[in-house]
């Protein structure tokens, strides 16, 4: 049960941080939930390192719809920041 609310909040924060970041982002829903997913370790990490929470779960972990929206905002940032530099784009299907 617990994959399947990962997953939505992994979609719900990807959908956030594409639509407070606007761009040429061509990504799908499964992008999109992935961008989200990898937001929410970012913002678990984020969370240990700053906060020291939840430390018995160790460095990576999932964060909450607000920590993995401020994570997937990070990796869309660093995302394009890649993307523009070395000329790759996200493949759609």
């Amino acid at each position: 049960m617990w994959i399947l609310w990962a997953l939505i909040i992994g979609l719900v924060a990807g959908l956030l941080a594409r639509a407070v970041m606007p761009g040429d982002d061509s990504m799908g829903l499964v992008a999109t939930m992935v961008l989200g997913l990898v937001g929410s370790l970012i913002g678990g990490f984020l969370g240990y390192i700053l906060f020291g929470r939840d430390a018995a779960d160790g460095a990576f972990q999932g964060a909450g719809l607000i920590g993995s929206f401020i994570g997937a905002i990070l990796a869309l940032a660093a995302w394009r920041a890649y993307s523009s530099r070395s000329g790759h784009h996200a493949v759609t299907r």
